[in-house]
């Protein structure tokens, strides 16, 4: 037996298709409505979604390809996205349709003014002027095409060249947030951490662009650069924990040589091989790599400190004290800056002295004998007596002559100036108001030779008394 609502389902079907076919083709006829579809596109440029704006344009003209609306809202998308070219025919064609129109004879001012723009900031890349870059960007470009992909990308270029690097990570960014996939970008921002010394972050980029495209060759370049550069410098660190410091200093100059421009990095470098040149007792070249970390960060204290102990090592006594002075106030608390000032301060105070060995033309590992060898010699010498033509300039050496045998001829006086103390409380200021063998209020002094003077004016043994 067929139940009753069984026998009218045919015809229950039948009246719901008549009463839906005229929606269902009413929905049809809108969707391919010019009116319709410009609407909706200008609904999306409001939005700033270009790429769908352009699309619905697409459909307006295809129906009506006399629509003069949607060739100058095309032409606007178009010179968004700088498709400068396309935009200008889309203007051009509007102008044909509808003539004399001066609104959009001034966009198409504008487009042109764009387009020129652009093509400048690409040439003052080229010409290295990357502020005058910016400026063409900021000021035209990006004021009429503001969703200009080449643009941007140039302006990320150039505020990297201007090692702006904050404002790189920014601006790639905001590419990256429309477009996580961007290779361009990926490679503009990690070069942006890179210089900013934060590796890890900088290789997570290299590492996601290479993924999409394993031979980038910018991408490629810049991450096995990065490796390179981390395992030299790993290498130098490995051999100064192990003493091995020639090649040590070896293996910070090839990753300083890797890239002279990663000052944030190189400051870390530049630091490592001036330790390591002063450990080797090679002074100037010290001084010159701590100068070159100074020249990054003024305020680092472990590189003046560095330099002023590079600066005993040349005996720049003057200079060791005046780095060792500031790194001290910059860190009062550190005793061993504080130590290594006081031993500058030493050496530049003995700097000043006399130097007895130097006036007596002998060696610091002089014997007594060589000693009183070269005192006689020189006594003899510079006798006032024997130097009548030139007496005042006698008496100054034969006074500087005394007293450096004074203090060397003494083994107890020479221990004492070799271990650097204040001899001044002896009367040995060499020249100065202490000792005076010529009178005039001072000790006497005597001088006894045997043998006479060397080729006999005066036989038998001579005596000097003043």
């Amino acid at each position: 037996m067929v139940r009753p609502w069984r026998a009218a389902l045919p015809l229950l079907l039948i009246l719901c298709l008549l009463q839906f076919s005229p929606l269902v083709f009413t929905q049809e006829g809108q969707e391919n409505d010019p009116s319709t579809l410009f609407a909706r596109a200008s609904e999306m440029m409001n939005l700033r979604k270009y790429d769908g704006a352009l699309g619905l344009l697409n459909a307006v003209l295809e129906v009506d390809p006399n629509h003069s609306e949607a060739y100058r809202q095309r032409a606007l998308v178009l010179r968004h996205k700088c498709r400068y070219k396309e935009a200008e025919s889309d203007y051009n064609k509007y102008l044909e349709i509808r003539p004399g129109s001066a609104a959009v004879e001034k966009e198409l001012s504008q487009l042109l003014q764009a387009q020129n723009s652009l093509q400048s900031a690409y040439g003052q890349f080229d010409s290295g002027e990357f502020s005058k870059v910016l400026e063409y960007l900021n000021k035209i470009v990006l004021v009429f095409s503001p969703d200009c992909l080449k643009a941007k990308l140039l302006k990320a270029k150039a505020l990297l060249a201007l090692k702006d690097y904050s404002s790189v990570i920014s601006e790639a960014g905001f590419i990256l947030k429309e477009d996580e996939d961007n290779l361009d970008a990926l490679l503009l921002r990690g070069r942006a951490y890179y210089y900013l010394a934060d590796h890890d972050v900088a290789s997570r980029h290299y590492q996601k662009g290479l993924r999409l495209d394993p031979e980038h060759s910018g991408l490629k370049k810049a991450y096995f650069g990065l490796k390179n550069l981390l395992k030299k410098t790993k290498s130098a660190e490995d051999n100064a924990a192990k003493g091995k410091l020639r090649l040590a200093a070896e293996d910070y100059k090839a990753a300083l040589a890797m890239d002279p421009d990663h000052t944030a990095y190189n400051l870390h470098l530049h630091l490592g091989l001036c330790k390591t040149l002063v450990k080797l007792g090679r002074g100037k070249e010290a001084i010159s790599s701590c100068t070159e970390a100074l020249n990054i960060d003024g305020e680092l204290v472990d590189a003046l400190t560095q330099r002023g102990e590079a600066k005993l090592l040349s005996e720049d006594w003057e200079g060791a004290v005046q780095d060792l002075k500031e790194a001290a106030q910059k860190s009062p608390q550190d005793m061993g800056i504080r130590e290594a000032l006081m031993r500058a301060e030493k050496q530049l105070k003995l700097s000043k002295r006399k130097d007895w060995y130097k006036i007596l033309g002998i060696s610091k590992t002089a014997s007594a004998a060589e000693i009183k060898r070269a005192y006689k010699k020189l006594a003899l010498q510079w006798h006032p007596d024997k130097n009548v033509d030139n007496r005042e300039e006698a008496e100054n050496m034969f006074r500087e002559i005394a007293a450096a045998y004074e203090v060397l001829g003494d083994e107890d006086k020479r221990v004492r100036y070799d271990r650097g103390e204040d001899l001044d409380e002896m009367n040995m200021g060499g020249g100065g108001g202490g000792f005076n063998p010529f009178g005039g209020g001072g000790q006497q002094y005597t001088f006894h030779f045997d043998g006479g003077f060397p080729g006999g004016g005066f036989p038998g043994g001579f005596q000097f008394n003043f």
